[in-house]
């Protein structure tokens, strides 16, 4: 499927579940679903801009409530089974070995840093509780570090995309629906950018665990 037919499709989607289509596709995110997630926040937010059929503060609490509740039962899975059971089946969600290398290289240097800021990263959004989990990350320290960081993040993408959603409608007029589209489609398409970044990250994460190695 190319972006613009994604783009129409999840907009689409947004348009007929509203709420419940934005807490749905970002609780199965962040329990370790690699959906779009964040794309489904910002559109929900333009259309909510665009059209008034939708309220920002309810996208908004939808947002981070799925955020939270997501991360708590992909830190319950990633707890529960380990990280055994994340290298033998993780492969399902496209969480391979280089990911999980990634994962731990992150968490031994930023520890609970990762839960908050990787909420703002696609890689991390999606996997980064299952992780904490498995390597027995503190509960409690990784409850503080996810509520706060869903709830900033619902905030700063929610109010983001409705801000934009006004540009929009302050300057297409009849054109808002396809600028709409056009818009989520760009979005993925950076989400897309974005992964490739884990290329830079595994290196990073190989050279450390090399260095470590050798002071051995």
């Amino acid at each position: 499927m190319e972006l613009g037919e994604f783009g129409a499709a999840l907009s689409d989607f947004v348009i007929q579940y509203g709420y419940w289509a934005v807490f749905l596709m970002i609780f199965l995110e962040s329990a370790g679903v690699p959906l779009p997630g964040e794309t489904t926040l910002i559109a929900a937010s333009i259309f909510s801009a665009a059209t008034h059929n939708l309220d920002i503060s309810l996208i908004i609490t939808a947002a981070a409530a799925g955020a939270i509740l997501g991360d708590n039962l992909g830190y319950w899975v990633g707890h529960h089974y380990g990280m055994r059971f994340l290298s033998r089946y993780g492969h399902y969600v496209h969480l391979s070995e280089d990911r999980l290398k990634i994962g731990k290289w992150l968490f031994r240097k930023y520890g609970g840093r990762v839960v908050f800021f990787g909420r703002f990263t696609a890689f991390l959004r999606t996997y980064a509780a299952l992780l904490a989990g498995a390597l027995n990350f503190p509960p409690r320290q990784f409850f503080f570090w996810n509520a706060s960081g869903g709830i900033v993040w619902a905030v700063f993408f929610g109010l983001g995309g409705h801000l934009f959603g006004h540009a929009i409608k302050a300057i297409a007029g009849p054109l808002s629906t396809v600028l709409f589209i056009g818009v989520v489609a760009g979005i993925v398409g950076l989400v897309w950018m974005f992964k490739r970044q884990e290329a830079r990250l595994l290196a990073q994460a190989e050279a450390a665990q090399t260095a470590g190695k050798h002071r051995r």
